[in-house]
Formats: C-alpha cells, sequence, structure tokens
C-alpha cells in the first residue's frame, strides 16, 4: 500500500475535524507566507497561528520565484492579504548545493527544464534578495509590508536578520 493509499483510507475518520465551513478563502490575518517545503518545517505551528489565518505558500528554498509572485499577487489583490513573510531555513537542502551537478544529473536523464534549480551559498543574502524582488514587484500593492524570517529547526528559533 503506497502512503497515498494509506492516507486516502484514513480520509473519512478526519474529515469532520478538518471541515472549515465556518472559514472563507481570504485569511483572517491579511498575512501571506512563503516558506520552504522541508518536511521539518510546520508554518502554522511555527507562527502560532490557525487554520484560516494565513495563506501558506511553499517551494524548494521559499524562493520569490515568478510563480511564487504569481500567487502572492492573487493573494494580496484577490484575496485581501496586506502583510508577507518569507521565512527561509537553516540547514536548507539548496543551501550549497550545486546547480551544476543537479543540471547534469537531469542532463543525464534527458531532462532540459526551463527553469534553475535556485541552490545558494548564503542564507541571509538569498532572504535579503527574495524580499527585495517581493518589495519591487509592482504585481503585489503591498509591497512595504514584506518582511524575512530565517528558522532554526534544530532550536525552533524563529529570527529576522539584520537588514
Amino acid at each position: 500500500m503506497t502512503t497515498t493509499d494509506e492516507i486516502l483510507a484514513s480520509a473519512p475518520q478526519r474529515s469532520e475535524q478538518l471541515a472549515t465551513p465556518e472559514l472563507t478563502a481570504t485569511p483572517q490575518r491579511k498575512l501571506a507566507v512563503l516558506t520552504c517545503m522541508d518536511a521539518r518545517l510546520d508554518p502554522l505551528r511555527m507562527l502560532g497561528l490557525r487554520v484560516g489565518e494565513a495563506h501558506i505558500l511553499r517551494n524548494a528554498g521559499a524562493l520569490a520565484t515568478d510563480d511564487a509572485i504569481r500567487s502572492l499577487s492573487v493573494s494580496q489583490r484577490l484575496l485581501g492579504t496586506q502583510e508577507v513573510l518569507v521565512i527561509m531555513h537553516e540547514q536548507c537542502g539548496l543551501l550549497n548545493a550545486s546547480e551544476d551537478d543537479f543540471k547534469a544529473a537531469l542532463a543525464e536523464s534527458g531532462v532540459l527544464p526551463s527553469w534553475r534549480l535556485g541552490a545558494f551559498d548564503d542564507l541571509e543574502a538569498t532572504l535579503a534578495a527574495s524580499v527585495a524582488r517581493l518589495r519591487a514587484s509592482r504585481e503585489l500593492p503591498f509591497r512595504e509590508t514584506v518582511r524575512g524570517l530565517i528558522y532554526d529547526p534544530d532550536t525552533g528559533a524563529l529570527r529576522e536578520p539584520s537588514p
């Protein structure tokens, strides 16, 4: 049995506790969070939020990609969010990864993607660049409220780097 099969088999027991008919697609706290897909991160718990209070966007590295900007634009322009948090983390899989090695591995499989891995060597500099890109994105009407944080999965600490 696959993990998906197990999830589907147990879904009926969870449906009642997961139903949220009292909520809308508009986050109650008017917050959107862009964070990494790392399985150790639980953004709602990390930020002391509940379901329905924020939009949570996840990608490899918490990078301000074109698709992240698209989703944040929808979040702000159609669904009322006014603040953005970009949360990167210590020990990220993209930290010190090799663009060239990843590209070569894909090429060996006959794959030539139109995107790049997004590897980085400096966590704080990359976070600053993502925040700067979002603050410069005219697709976002609330650019001045974009902030960046760094999470440490070993300690649970969350910090805002110095500008």
